[in-house]
């Protein structure tokens, strides 16, 4: 019964964590938020079903991928060129190697303007498809935030079962 109890405060820790990390780039929060789905299912009181945990596992990879991609959609999407869209993309790498965690959300940015400039664009039309990259960052925030809550939701609607329904 401790353990169980371990499990179920250690999981709910976890979801908080990966509320925040949805915010903070220096944390993947979808993936610490399905750490707490995990630990909330091992313990004896409360499973959720196989389907249940592959359904959320395919999810966070899902959005741990787009993560990266939607940047890059956003710099295409306003009227980024090739040299712009390579640019975010390097940008994207770059981001994850240097300046960690800052370099995730200015790393696409620069990518882009730098790959627009290198295009022959002036400053004034190489900053459209920059905001496209960080409107794109944004995007993924909301998405990460989406899923983590939906899982805060079941670990939350768990608990309740574990300690009033039950």
């Amino acid at each position: 019964m401790l353990l169980d109890s371990i499990l179920i405060v250690l999981g709910g820790i976890c979801v908080i964590t990966g509320l925040i990390g949805c915010v903070l780039p220096v944390l993947p929060g979808p993936v610490i938020g399905y750490a707490g789905l995990i630990l909330l299912h091992l313990n004896r009181v409360y499973s959720f079903s196989a389907n249940f945990l592959i359904i959320f596992a395919l999810l966070t990879l899902l959005v741990g991928v787009l993560d990266y991609v939607i940047p890059i959609y956003g710099t295409q999407k306003l009227e980024g060129s090739k040299y712009g869209v390579w640019g975010s993309t390097l940008g994207v790498i770059a981001g994850i190697f240097f300046l960690f965690p800052v370099g995730i959300v200015i790393g696409p940015m620069i990518g882009a303007f730098a790959g627009e400039m290198i295009s022959g664009k002036k400053a004034g039309k190489a900053v459209k498809p920059a905001l496209g990259s960080f409107l794109g960052f944004m995007a993924s925030t909301v998405v990460r935030l989406m899923l983590t809550t939906i899982m805060a939701y079941y670990y939350i609607m768990a608990v309740y079962n574990i300690y009033f329904i039950s």
